[in-house]
């Protein structure tokens, strides 16, 4: 224990200290930047993170350096960027339907509904305090017991039970489509076909290319969720516009914002931030699978288990709960991989990992939490480990964020719910400019213009035919997760095509899964639902 807490000190001390002893406030001054910058770009429909972060990682360099000194103040706006914008990205979900990354995605289902019920304002504070919440819970999860779990998840999960995971959370996309489940599992089936376009994992070359060579290496990612997710939106907002006005109709009154969250209804919450938080931490511990499945099976679980789960889809604040507490408790616990294997789980920690490898001669992975002896040696440097020693600042820099989160990201995101005032004849070109300009940007000029406009023409259709986009989404960003691991498995186990069905766990898994797909399709055929 004294051991720890030396380690924990010094930590503490590189952040704030500089190597002469004297107070530096820098890296503070960077956490609170990015937290900002983080909020904002996630407020933006189409923007993201990860986008932010890969802007922001050679500016940092380019003003900080590449020294030992320059770390932390570059790690810190990262961290802050990457907090700041799963907390923003339920700005825009909630007021005007259109989520301002992915993972706030689900948001929209019962935060819109919220807006639209006059009860804004109450759906944002929702979101901002089981965002947080779940955010430090992941955090305090990750300074506890890091090198626990990663040990414990690679031992007891292998390839075949992660493949086993991703056709689980595959399988409950129905249960969150609700009355449809056909039509959800055939939107998802379509997202995984059309992830298969581009290179072959096997290294045989492209595959349904049609000849075009740009698609070689598959389909823009950032691109094809713009097009799908906000782009189709536009176009819908769009007609809806044009045959209002056809029709003479009045414009749509802005609905209220409402009143604010008060605290015995932030209690009440609790159980239901826990529930998420929990689900986010177990799936953000595993490299890849990432906020997507979490939200889901979050969400799906949180409406199993309550008493009114017809209210789900409609405005309840406990769908909000569940998906934000789920999504944001993702970030922290991403880390546990990155620092214990140096794998990472998702998009923002290769920009962690990037950083760190770029910068100074620190590097993730088992070494990092090897607690050797601290020797000090008068007239030459301390002899410790300094790669614990950079992860105990680093676990400094996060309370730091989520300290920035509690306080000023609070403040932001209640002055962000005044958009929901701007005329959406005002709103609807700022989106596409933006959406557009970072389909450009961030995915190879024109190739993610294309890619862009055919999502959006898909997501239109999907839309248009009354089929959700959530299982589209969910089977597009799986699908190479799935069949990397399917791969994996099939040539570990020497070529057995019934590697699934050799592990207990991913049998019980795939079990499950067909048990949920039974019970949702009855479901719905004694509803009269099924179509």
């Amino acid at each position: 224990m004294e051991l720890l807490l030396q380690y924990v000190g010094y930590g503490m001390n590189s952040v704030f200290f500089t190597a002469e002893g004297s107070l530096w406030l820098m890296p503070l001054f960077m956490v609170v930047i990015g937290v900002v910058i983080g909020i904002l770009i996630g407020a933006m429909p189409g923007m993201s993170g990860p986008f932010a972060m890969a802007i922001a990682l050679p500016i940092l360099i380019s003003i900080f350096g590449y020294t030992n000194e320059a770390l932390f103040p570059v790690l810190g706006c990262l961290i802050g960027i990457m907090k700041g914008a799963t907390v923003g990205g339920a700005v825009p979900a909630i007021l005007f339907n259109t989520p301002g990354t992915p993972d706030a995605f689900l948001t929209t289902l019962d935060g819109y509904p919220m807006a639209q019920k006059g009860q804004g304002r109450k759906a944002i504070q929702t979101a901002h305090f089981a965002s947080v919440m779940g955010d430090n819970f992941s955090d305090l999860v990750l300074f506890i017991a890091a090198p626990m779990i990663a040990v414990a998840v690679e031992r007891v999960l292998g390839l075949p039970e992660k493949s086993a995971l991703i056709i689980l959370s595959l399988c409950f996309m129905a249960a969150v489509v609700g009355d449809a489940p056909i039509k959800g599992l055939l939107g998802g089936l379509l997202g995984m076909f059309i992830s298969l376009i581009g290179s072959t994992m096997s290294g045989n070359g492209p595959r349904l290319t049609f000849g075009v060579p740009e698609l070689g290496a598959g389909l823009p990612l950032t691109s094809a969720i713009l097009g799908v997710l906000v782009l189709s939106e536009v176009l819908v907002a769009i007609e809806d516009m044009r045959n209002s006005r056809l029709k003479n109709a009045p414009p749509p009154q802005q609905p209220e914002m409402g009143p604010k969250l008060t605290w015995s209804e932030r209690i009440t919450m609790l159980p239901g931030i826990l529930r998420g938080a929990c689900i986010g931490t177990a799936i953000g511990a595993l490299p890849g699978i990432g906020t997507t499945t979490a939200a889901t099976l979050s969400y799906d679980w949180a409406k199993r288990r309550s008493k009114t789960p017809e209210a789900f889809g409609k405005g309840t604040p406990d769908g909000v709960v569940a998906t934000e507490a789920s999504n944001s408790a993702v970030s922290g616990a991403n880390l546990i991989p990155v620092m214990s294997l140096g794998i990472p789980g998702n998009f923002a920690a290769v920009f962690i990992i990037l950083a760190v490898e770029s910068i100074g001669d620190f590097a993730f992975g088992p070494q990092v939490f090897r607690f050797t002896p601290i020797t000090e040696i008068p007239g030459f440097d301390t002899i410790m480990n300094r790669d614990l020693v950079m992860a105990f600042g680093l676990f400094t820099m996060m309370v730091m964020a989520n300290f920035v989160n509690w306080t000023a990201g609070g403040m932001l995101m209640g002055l962000m719910g005044h958009l929901v005032r701007i005329p959406k004849d005002l709103m609807i070109p700022v989106i596409l400019t933006v959406s557009l300009t970072a389909a450009y940007v961030q995915d190879g000029g024109y190739l993610g213009l294309l890619t862009a406009c055919a999502f959006a023409l898909i997501g239109y259709a999907l839309r248009r035919l009354n089929i959700s986009i959530l299982p589209f989404v969910i089977g597009f960003l799986l699908a190479p997760t799935l069949e990397g691991l399917v791969r994996g498995a099939f040539t570990a186990s020497g070529g057995d095509p019934y590697f699934l069905l050799k592990s207990p766990i991913a049998l019980v898994m795939l079990a499950v899964s067909l048990f949920l797909l039974f019970r949702m399709v009855r479901q719905a055929r004694e509803k009269g639902t099924l179509s």
